[in-house]
């Protein structure tokens, strides 16, 4: 779901936008480990505390398949858990950031897992409110899609001065509450993202694992990496990615007359 439909580009941005439970943390854990990148940044924003506990217990025992090395080795990770302060929660993102950055102008390539950038965004409410800025949608301010633009723009493929290239790949949660993403930071980050892979409730609670929608999914480096993938397809893939999509539209369609 996430190679063929939906595929990513290096140097590019994703939005995992998806409601309690629905495997947030578990895609961005598994894109840690088969990822092709040299570092992975893991920002633990406003999480719970079991959850980070649960990375730090898991990534020691984890095994990059391609160096056969711990991969806890090229990890960096910014633990800031529900109970930190507000300042922390929200500088935690933009430490991330220029981590990623540091080694991006070294010539590696680096994929930062911002979970989640919701959390972040309460951060960013609750010191507007404190500093008495004027809310704007549900109390977020004014300057929340500025903000979410700034972090999201700072990914992309480099050439360093030294002629070598490396990139920022950011992969995104948004924990919209109640599952509602017509909420403002779902809605904000998609305007500055170009992939977005959209959880569905229903298919967490069947256990389909990852629960990617297929429906209300997209991304928008189809075009982009469809030379790379015809060269290991065998030219097939652009053909079969299309009847794939054919068939699962059909699938909502039929189920949609089954309900009725």
């Amino acid at each position: 779901v996430v190679d063929t439909l939906f595929p990513v580009a290096k140097g590019g941005t994703v939005v995992v936008p998806g409601g309690f439970g629905t495997g947030k943390t578990m895609i961005q854990h598994a894109l840690s480990k088969w990822s092709d990148a040299d570092i992975i940044v893991y920002i633990g924003c406003g999480e719970r505390g079991n959850e980070m506990t649960d990375v730090l217990i898991e990534f020691p025992k984890l095994v990059d398949p391609r160096t056969k090395r711990p991969i806890m080795e090229r990890t960096i990770m910014i633990a800031n858990t529900s109970n930190m302060p507000v300042a922390a929660r929200e500088a935690s993102i933009y430490t991330g950031i220029t981590i990623a950055e540091y080694y991006r102008d070294q010539g590696y390539h680096v994929a930062i897992m911002a979970d989640s950038t919701s959390r972040w965004a309460e951060a960013l409410r609750e010191l507007s409110g404190r500093m008495e800025e004027m809310p704007a949608d549900e109390g977020y301010p004014a300057y929340l899609p500025t903000r979410l633009a700034e972090f999201y723009e700072r990914a992309g493929m480099f050439t360093t001065l030294g002629g070598a290239a490396g990139s920022i790949s950011i992969v995104g949660s948004v924990s919209p509450p109640g599952g509602d993403f017509s909420e403002p930071v779902t809605q904000h980050t998609k305007r500055f993202v170009r992939c977005t892979w959209a959880l569905d409730r229903q298919l967490a609670n069947a256990r389909h694992y990852p629960a990617i929608s297929w429906i209300e999914s997209y991304s928008e480096y189809v075009q982009e990496i469809s030379g790379w993938w015809q060269e290991n397809s065998g030219g097939e893939w652009i053909e079969l990615r299309r009847r794939i999509m054919d068939l699962l539209q059909q699938e909502t369609k039929l189920q949609q007359v089954v309900k009725l």
